[in-house]
């Protein structure tokens, strides 16, 4: 009985190491993909990457043009409330 109990064990065992043999042989060729991989990631850019950033770009766009409309409606009453003093314009 003990014997059998040995060989059941040595079975089993040697399952586990052949699979411990085969992970730790494969494991540079996978690690290898995963650093390609994110290589590849990081230098291409998918079109929902574009469109974000595009989206962003006219955001920031809008932005400058809305305060550099202000800058001059706030210019105009500046000049508007001088001339109404009759102080000349610099």
């Amino acid at each position: 009985m003990r014997t059998l109990l040995f060989l059941l064990a040595g079975l089993m065992l040697a399952g586990c190491a052949a699979k411990t043999a085969l992970d730790v042989a494969t494991l540079p060729v996978r690690a290898a993909v995963r650093v390609g991989e994110a290589a590849w990631d990081a230098t291409t850019e998918s079109q929902d990457e574009r469109d974000l950033k595009r989206g962003r770009e006219l955001r920031r766009q809008e932005e400058e043009a809305a305060r550099a409309a202000r800058r001059a409606e706030r210019d105009q009453q500046r000049a508007e409330r001088e001339a109404a003093r009759g102080e000349p314009r610099p």
